[in-house]
Parts: structure tokens; sequence; C-alpha cells
């Protein structure tokens, strides 16, 4: 069979189209408003640095709130660094041995690590189309300030802007980590669950002006049965990032307490939380701050969570439309 130049130039029209899918970068920015999602959606699945990385990819998402395993993992950490044990069983002796031994081990390993694998991770994402906008490693109080510089030290190796927690419940740690991420002039950023409201978030704010909020409208909702947008709109030069999830209101909760209680996480649009209203404030007081998706809403059996991430990808452009 004889291949002609024009047969030739054909395969090599096709190669480069080939090559150009290939090459198509994921943009979950509609309207001006960064949609994202924190790595933790994805934590039933496989969870290697490539592994989430497709997840993102398969899903069209451009920007992530990055949580620490995948991408210590990557640069090497030690295996077991979660220690025996799990759940609220009472550890024995050898399991609390076992634990402090691998909590030990990783922070050795996190006080001698290069950047240099985190730098190839931001540069293995970023080529890819998909930005670290926030980093997930929480600091505690038991924490030595080296161990503060490394969290602050990835975060920014990886381009994060903002590293997140959990908003504190100790005034110690709440100034603590206020005054290094002023030092750092990097912001620490406190998720919430239910708690916060005007007075609780007031007296983070107040901690440093970069200390900011991670603010959750699900949770929030969920607990408290009010609309998260006034708090958005009042706070949103101290936002620097959302968290979104739909869940039903406290009225639909069975009777519990604490920080998690309030009502079910519902499918996207079948719940309360007005994401809608939220989402498309944000595009018309075009606010920069980036909105993560957060899946914790049951897997329907006839679908996967890549299904249901991909709606809820949908479920924001539709509404920034």
């Amino acid at each position: 069979m004889l291949i002609t130049r024009r047969d030739i130039g054909r395969i090599a029209l096709g190669a480069g189209a080939a090559a150009g899918l290939m090459a198509a970068k994921p943009n979950s920015n509609f309207g001006g408003v960064q949609i994202g999602a924190i790595t933790y959606s994805f934590r039933s699945l496989p969870g290697s640095a490539d592994q989430i990385l497709k997840y993102c990819l398969d899903c069209g998402i451009s920007g992530i709130e990055l949580m620490s395993n995948a991408a210590e993992s990557y640069a090497g950490a030690p295996a077991g660094q979660r220690g025996p044990g799990g759940g609220r069983a009472q550890l024995t002796p050898e399991q609390k041995a076992a634990q402090q031994k691998a909590a030990e081990e990783l922070k050795g390993w996190r006080l001698s690590v290069s950047m240099d694998k985190y730098k190839a991770f931001r540069k293995m994402y970023e080529g890819a189309g998909v930005k670290i906008y926030a980093f997930k490693l929480p600091p505690t109080l038991a924490m030595s300030d080296q161990e503060y510089e490394y969290i602050w030290n990835v975060g920014q190796t990886l381009g994060a802007n903002h590293i997140t927690m959990e908003l504190p419940t100790e005034d110690r740690l709440l100034q603590r980590v206020a005054d290094y991420a002023a030092k750092r002039k990097l912001r620490i950023a406190f998720h919430t669950h239910g708690q916060g409201g005007s007075s609780g978030f007031d007296k983070v704010l107040a901690a440093s002006k970069y200390t900011a909020l991670n603010f959750d409208v699900g949770h929030y909702y969920g607990v408290n049965g009010e609309s998260p947008l006034p708090l958005v709109e009042k706070y949103h030069d101290r936002i620097a990032s959302l968290h979104l999830k739909d869940r039903k209101g406290p009225k639909s909760a069975a009777a519990n307490s604490g920080p998690r209680a309030g009502g079910p996480n519902m499918p996207w649009g079948q719940g309360e939380t007005p994401l809608k209203e939220i989402l498309q404030s944000m595009k018309k007081r075009k606010y920069k701050f980036p909105a993560s998706i957060e899946y914790e809403y049951d897997t329907p059996k006839e679908s996967d969570v890549l299904a249901e991430m991909k709606k809820c990808v949908e479920y924001c452009r539709k509404a920034l439309a």
C-alpha cells in the first residue's frame, strides 16, 4: 500500500488534533467566579497525586483546595503517618506507642524534606490547568515553630494564597496561627461548620489582618437554618474561599448536637441551601475568592463520585450562566 504526501499530511493533521485534545485544559471559571473543589471530595477513591489530578480533569475542575495527604505522599512522606487504630476506640499501649513513633517519624521527615517535590507537584498540576489556591494541613498547639514554617513553606511552594484549618476553639491556638500568618504574610483561613455568625467571625478576624474565612455555606444553613448570603456579602473582603454543599435545615435533623448537627446533606438542588443565590451574588458583585465543591451527600447506588461531582460542577455553571 502506497502512502502519498497528501496521506502523510492528513495523518499529521489528525495527530495534531489528537494532541490538542489531550492537552485541553479544564476551565471551571464561570461568569468570573472560580469554581473549584476540596480534594476531600475524592476521599472514597484512590488518592495519589496523579489520580486526584485525573479526577479534576475528568470533572472539568480548574482549581482546588488541596488536602495534605496527596501532596505529602507525593513528596515521600513515611508510610503509616496517621498511626494505627481509628475511630473512637480506646488505643492499647502498644498502639499508642506506634502512633507516637509514626508522628515523630513524620515530624522528622517534614523538617528535613526539600521543597523540590512540591515544586514538581505544582508544575504538574498547573501544567494540566489546575491551580492550587488553598492548602489544608492544620497547625496545632503541639506543633513546633519549625512545623509551622513547613506548613507555610509547602503552601507557598504549591502556589496557594491561603492555608486552611478548622475554626479554632482555643484562644491560644487562634492567636498563634494568626501571628504566624502575619509573619509570613500568607493568610490562614478558618473552615466553619455551624459556628460563627457575626460575633464568632468578628473574633477570629480581629486576631490579625492575615486571618480569613473558609466559609462553609452548607454547614451554616444546615445547622442554623438561616441564609448565609448576608454573611457572605458582609465579610466578602475577609473570605479566602467558600465551601459549597446543599443541605436541609435543622428542622429536618434528628435530635443531636455538636458542630456537625443539622439537616442532612442532599444532592444539589434537592436541599434548601441558597447556593444559586450565593453564586449569583458572587458574580454580580465580582467577588474574586473561589468557591469549592465539598462532596458530602451519599452517592446514589446507580451513580459514582465522579458522576456526582460533574453534576455539582454543572449546577454551578448553570447558576452562573
